[in-house]
């Protein structure tokens, strides 16, 4: 017999040869409605009715979670494969159902759903981030579909971002693009990174930063880590945004609009403990320069023109 049962078994029995609760409650530190309440569970089911009952409500007025939210989370998760972090975005940016990622998580937990399989890579590079806002925006493109191609900057301390769709990748289409990025970003931009592409390097694209006195640093070859962000950026709208949408929507760029809006103003960003990158930027909002200040480092006579300078392979070196 359990030891509280066998406690609650001698208040019983006690009550049962007295006959009066007075004693027992006294002899015990017990309360006289506890004791009658006990009495009748062991007068309907004997020494089983004195085993302790959950206290856990049949309905449940402010769960969050019914059949409907928890479909959803399923869905997801069948469909796209998001962990409770990304989900927990999505669901507010696409169903405006607000969810903490442990309530997401304990749903999957409760209908078994096996773990995402991560792969875990070595790290034979060292993480950086530039120490205020506007110092280096990281630029990148990459291919969504047939004819469809996507511009991507991105502040390296905020991870603010600036996104567009062009259909090729052209030196007019950086110029726009950049000039886009100088128009949105809430900060005067001092430096801009890109990889070693081909729409990056024409001579007409290097003419457009000396004009706004920006820099120009591309990072050498094969070292796509140094572009890091901006590639990462890249794989979460490949994850969160894309799916979710038609690539032939004809508002397929406003779409994209509200999706660069929530990432940079609601979507909490896992590396800043939850905050946005525009939270990011409030922190040191004060302490970032204004643009007079920030062009003060600007020196014409070290912005030389790049050149594209293509491995050489095996057969060419011979």
């Amino acid at each position: 017999m359990d030891k509280e049962i066998y406690q609650r078994h001698k208040w019983a029995k006690m009550y049962e040869e007295h006959g009066n609760a007075g004693p027992v409650c006294l002899r015990y530190g017990i309360s006289r409605p506890t004791l009658w309440k006990l009495w009748r569970r062991y007068k309907e089911a004997d020494a089983e009715g004195l085993k302790s009952l959950s206290r856990r409500p049949k309905p449940s007025p402010f769960a969050k979670v019914g059949a409907t939210e928890e479909g959803l989370i399923l869905q997801n998760r069948r469909a796209r494969n998001l962990g409770a972090r990304c989900m927990q975005s999505e669901l507010k940016r696409v169903h405006v159902l607000s969810l903490s990622a442990s309530t997401t998580h304990k749903v999957l937990t409760r209908n078994q759903v096996k773990p995402l399989c991560t792969c875990k890579y070595k790290k034979s590079f060292i993480n950086y981030s530039r120490p205020l806002p506007r110092d280096r925006i990281q630029m990148d493109t990459c291919k969504i579909g047939p004819g469809l191609y996507q511009y991507t900057a991105i502040d390296d301390y905020t991870r603010y971002r600036v996104l567009r769709l062009y259909k090729r990748r052209t030196a007019v289409d950086t110029i726009n693009f950049i000039e886009d990025v100088l128009e949105e970003k809430p900060f005067p931009v001092q430096s801009i990174q890109t990889d070693r592409g081909a729409e990056f390097f024409a001579y007409r694209v290097q003419e457009s930063p000396p004009e706004w006195r920006i820099k120009f640093r591309p990072n050498r070859t094969a070292a796509p880590h140094l572009n890091g962000k901006a590639e990462r950026s890249q794989k979460t709208n490949k994850l969160e945004f894309y799916p979710a949408v038609d690539l032939d929507h004809p508002e397929l760029d406003r779409l994209l609009g509200e999706w660069q809006h929530c990432y940079n103003w609601q979507r909490p960003h896992s590396a800043f403990d939850g905050k946005t990158p525009m939270d990011r930027y409030f922190d040191l909002i004060w302490q970032t320069p204004y643009r007079e200040d920030a062009l003060e480092g600007y020196n014409p006579e070290k912005e030389l023109y790049r050149i594209v300078i293509m491995p050489q392979t095996k057969k060419s070196a011979n």
